[in-house]
């Protein structure tokens, strides 16, 4: 024994207004496309003319009418999509269906009335209630044609105001292609905005900016048309822009995400399609195979445009990339034609000042660049000063960047910038100055052994900078497996252990500057204990300096240098 399922009406009601349509406001779309598919059915010169009034509202259409069965049919049933399809209102330019559009109209109404005409057959009238009751009878006679006329809900009533359908017929309907009056004053335009309207004034008016540049787009494949506008200002690139979208020139929705990649940040669009599909709710797009190649057919536009622009109008692409750099770089991370535009055009932080990476290759050949904005910090004036150019690879996208470049370009060599590399352009001392210095730098070496660091003194510029912490990746590697080793229980410590003997040995050094006057002074101190305080508290000032992290047992001399040395400074009776 087989059973028919119970449908509740204001069950369903509730579904839609909560969890399907973002706003009751949907209904007067709802109603614009039942009545467009109505007058496409009838294939001549269309009009939709709504009337507001006290207590009720009427949508009327000169379209192909309903018959008393295609009533029963289409009106009082969900869901039956191959009745639909049998009576004609399946065919590819039709915009909705009628009986999920109807039920829209009880978000607003209590009651429903359709009083429609098919050429040939009878008038018919059709009354639904939001209780879930129907009612079908003879109709007025009357051309053919349909009018639906809604009598609000209490507390919808504003919803059903002159001003209020106004408003939302012009929104969701001013691009159609059929006439639509709101009392009798036309919200229609008939046409679309682009390629000949005054469109940097229309980005202004719907999306409250003036475009830096208007992108045309086409992708005959999805049946769209339409700009993307540039963004004039920055924007996070992590904010999900909305688009306008429109679907066979019925707006679908003012916000609708997806069409773009997530790189294109720095564009909002408007388009109209007659390929693509809506969700159920009709207020985002279906996303299958159709919208990923829309969205890579408006990516490669965008692409071309950027590079168009390197070429004609340089001034004009300098303007952009001051303001959606990062957008580009993003882009370059998986496209090579970007990624030359990226390599000619967006300027870098260096330590020489902002350059392009073109520039920098042709300056100093190798692009050096520091993996982290700390570690540029720390080294960034002490290289300069030694003629190494380095680039801050800590800024997002700029460290990618570097190394894919040298992956897909032979010619182009990228090095990770190494404590080394700086250090081996440091002056070495004299003979006679470091015999001077060997018994400082045994108390030096001697304080700061049990830190696992190696006290050196060189000479380099500029002279202002007293001491560096300088760690090697070989060093930085050693500090985390020695860390994992202490934490590591009884098992692992022994199997941690037996690896010990893989591990590099390479010891951080703390780089004493001898053209800093502070340092000779320290070097200087006859006292050993003095010296040693003095030592301890340039290692933590340079580790400070260089944004290191601060182990417990740094942070212990770091508190029991400062303690010394204040004993020393400050004099009293109990020294």
């Amino acid at each position: 024994m087989s059973n028919t399922f119970q449908v509740d009406l204001r069950g369903i009601v509730d579904l839609l207004s909560h969890h399907l349509y973002a706003s009751p406001r949907v209904y007067v779309r709802e109603l614009l496309q039942n009545a467009v598919d109505a007058i496409t059915a009838a294939g001549g010169p269309g009009l939709i003319a709504i009337t507001t009034g006290p207590g009720e509202l009427r949508v009327t259409d000169n379209g192909v009418g309903l018959t008393e069965v295609q009533v029963h049919e289409l009106l009082a049933t969900i869901g039956r999509s191959s009745k639909r399809d049998e009576l004609g209102f399946a065919r590819h330019e039709f915009l909705g269906q009628f009986g999920i559009g109807l039920l829209s109209c009880f978000l607003v109404a209590d009651e429903i009335r359709v009083h429609t005409r098919r050429a040939g057959a009878e008038p018919v009238l059709w009354t639904g209630y939001s209780d879930g009751r129907y009612a079908v009878a003879a109709g007025d006679d009357r051309e053919p044609g349909t009018t639906v006329t809604l009598l609000p809900r209490r507390g919808s009533e504003h919803l059903l105001s002159g001003t209020t359908v106004r408003e939302l017929a012009e929104l969701y309907g001013s691009l159609l292609p059929v006439r639509v009056e709101v009392d009798g004053v036309a919200v229609t335009t008939g046409a679309l905005p682009w390629p000949d309207g005054d469109l940097p004034a229309y980005a202004q008016e719907i999306f409250g900016f003036r475009p830096l540049d208007v992108v045309p787009l086409d992708v005959p494949e999805a049946g769209l048309t339409g700009v993307a506008f540039v963004l004039p200002t920055p924007v996070n690139p992590a904010a999900r822009g909305g688009h306008r979208v429109y679907l066979k020139r019925m707006l679908l929705a003012e916000n609708v995400e997806g069409l773009l990649p997530e790189w294109a940040f720095f564009a909002r669009c408007v388009v109209d399609s007659t390929e693509l599909r809506p969700t159920a709710s009709r207020e985002a797009l279906y996303d299958d195979s159709l919208l990923a190649d829309t969205r890579e057919a408006i990516a490669d536009q965008l692409r071309g445009w950027l590079v168009r622009l390197a070429s004609t109008d340089p001034r004009r692409l300098g303007e952009f990339l001051a303001i959606h750099h990062l957008g580009v770089k993003a882009l370059a991370l998986h496209d090579d034609e970007m990624l030359r535009l990226v390599e000619q055009w967006v300027p870098m932080e260096t330590n020489l000042g902002h350059l392009t990476l073109a520039e920098f290759r042709q300056r100093h050949g190798v692009l050096r660049y520091a993996a982290g904005d700390d570690e540029f910090r720390q080294l960034a004036p002490v290289a300069a000063a030694q003629d190494l150019g380095v680039i801050n690879g800590g800024i997002v996208y700029n460290a990618d960047i570097v190394e894919r470049l040298a992956t897909v370009d032979a010619e182009v060599r990228a090095e990770r910038l190494e404590p080394a590399d700086v250090a081996a352009r440091f002056s070495a001392l004299d003979a006679e100055t470091e015999l001077r210095l060997r018994p400082f730098l045994t108390v030096a070496q001697r304080r700061l052994d049990r830190l696992g660091c190696e006290v050196v003194v060189r000479g380099f510029d500029p002279a202002g900078v007293p001491a560096l912490y300088l760690v090697s990746r070989a060093a930085a590697f050693n500090e985390q497996f020695t860390a994992s080793r202490d934490a590591a229980d009884d098992l692992w410590g022994g199997v941690l252990d037996a690896l010990s003997r893989t591990v590099p040995t390479d010891r951080p050094q703390l780089v004493l500057n001898h053209r800093n006057a502070l340092v000779r002074r320290v070097t200087a101190i006859g006292d050993p204990e003095l010296a040693g305080l003095a030592v301890e508290s340039l290692y933590g000032q340079a580790l400070m300096i260089g944004h290191h992290p601060i182990r417990p047992a740094d942070a212990a001399l770091l508190t029991s240098s400062f303690m010394g040395l204040l004993d020393r400074a400050v004099p009293g009776e109990d020294r």
